[in-house]
């Protein structure tokens, strides 16, 4: 009975990941056509991607689109952990509950409704040209929730004796925090910056509110492209993307596995030593 369990669970996460991934594989797998289409392979190709490469503008709005998500997943890394640090060490249970809850608040607000918060904020109560520095403040804004949760989890996990062992012996704060927080959840402050990363690199509704001065992000321009016809360079384009983002969780994985394999050691070790 159990195995039969088994093999369900096993066909239904197989079908899920096949519906998932199929159009991606397709879009892939046309974009190395040479017939120039999405209805029928004629032949292998490079063309598109050396189409892709040799368009101005579109190279030009993903490397705005780099440039905004490297940016602003550092910063929003920077204030998210040091916001997941202060609600950590809130003393008062009802506040500290206050702040996860508005920080979940962002995290399900539906993005048209930020994108047209945004809108408003610097078209009448702060007044800024939109371009660069509004679509990186939005972003940042969106991702200091993620890193948030992604902080959180680390500091439940820190050993709170060590923090009491280094006050007793004299350390002041920044100690405490550059040597014994940080090294404790530097995984999961590498973790929020992916996580930030790819949320920029991606984002559509916000951005699309908030740009404007011929600057703009490709999730913008393929959308512009998208209403007069999609071209095989924007599947070339969305290949190397999907690409980067499968290096990005790869990445994330090796190192939860890294961190999973110390803490397995470090459990063994502390339990000999017993």
């Amino acid at each position: 009975m159990r195995q039969n369990k088994f093999s369900w669970s096993q066909v239904y996460l197989a079908v899920m990941f096949f519906l998932l991934y199929l159009p991606i594989f397709y879009l892939i797998y046309y974009s190395f056509n040479a017939g120039g289409t999405m209805t029928e392979f004629t032949g292998f190709t490079w063309e598109h991607y050396q189409t892709m490469f040799e368009d101005t503008r579109l190279m030009t709005f993903l490397m705005n689109t780099f440039i905004v998500a490297l940016l602003s997943a550092l910063i929003a890394t920077f204030i998210g952990t040091f916001g997941a640090i202060a609600i950590y060490f809130t003393q008062k249970n009802r506040n500290k509950q206050a702040l996860l809850n508005l920080n979940n608040v962002l995290m399900v607000t539906p993005d048209v409704m930020m994108g047209a918060s945004f809108l408003i904020l610097f078209s009448l109560l702060i007044p800024i040209k939109f371009g660069f520095w509004t679509v990186l403040i939005a972003h940042v804004a969106l991702s200091v929730p993620i890193v948030v949760l992604m902080v959180l989890p680390r500091l439940y996990e820190m050993n709170q004796n060590m923090i009491t062992a280094a006050q007793d012996l004299g350390a002041n704060s920044s100690q405490i925090l550059s040597q014994i927080i940080v090294p404790s959840i530097w995984t999961g402050i590498i973790s929020g910056f992916f996580m930030a990363f790819t949320y920029s690199l991606d984002d559509f509704a916000v951005t699309f509110f908030v740009t404007g001065n011929g600057f703009s992000t490709v999730a913008v321009e393929v959308y512009s492209r998208a209403r007069v016809g999609i071209s095989l360079e924007i599947n070339a384009l969305s290949t190397l993307m999907f690409i980067v983002a499968f290096i990005l969780v790869l990445g994330y994985y090796y190192l939860q596995v890294g961190e999973t394999r110390r803490k397995a050691r470090r459990f063994r070790a502390e339990k000999a030593v017993l």
